[in-house]
């Protein structure tokens, strides 16, 4: 029997978006982020949360959607990837859910204009939903880890 996962869901402009729990540390609401020169354009800046620094990634532009207008409702989900803290910067996120393993399917080659490698899988929920689950290593390859280390003081 598949066991079942818990889930963050989040959203990227229609888009609904996961992240296993257990991979998560902390949802921050937009706090102020420190400009880093000369990286790459997704990677925003760098915050001090509770004296820890913490390398920003906005996940839309990393998944090279149109970048948008932050709201009340925009997030910092604060990952760990390769024992390393990163914030992605997300529209939302408001919901946690759990997903039996055997609902997520391998990922079609795009999805939302997102390549596949970024993605674990697509779970269905219910009759008209699919979350799009998020391959953490690979939204942050090896190189850009390389360069996001740099940042931690």
């Amino acid at each position: 029997m598949a066991e079942d996962i818990k889930v963050i869901v989040f959203k990227l402009a229609t888009e609904e978006y996961g992240i296993e729990v257990d991979k998560v540390q902390t949802i921050e609401r937009l706090m102020p982020i420190t400009r880093v020169p000369k990286t790459y354009n997704f990677i925003k800046g760098v915050i001090n949360l509770r004296g820890v620094v913490i390398p920003v990634i906005d996940l839309r532009g990393r998944f090279g959607l149109e970048e948008a207008e932050h709201t009340d409702q925009t997030r910092i989900i604060i990952v760990v990837v390769n024992e390393m803290e990163v914030g992605f910067i997300v529209d939302s996120a408001n919901d946690v859910i759990d997903l039996n393993r055997e609902s997520i399917d391998t990922p079609p080659e795009v999805v939302g204009g997102i390549k596949a490698k970024y993605l674990d899988g697509v779970a269905k929920i219910g009759e008209d939903r699919l979350l799009i689950m998020l391959n953490l290593s690979e939204v942050l390859n090896k190189n850009e880890i390389v360069q996001l280390e740099s940042f931690e003081g």
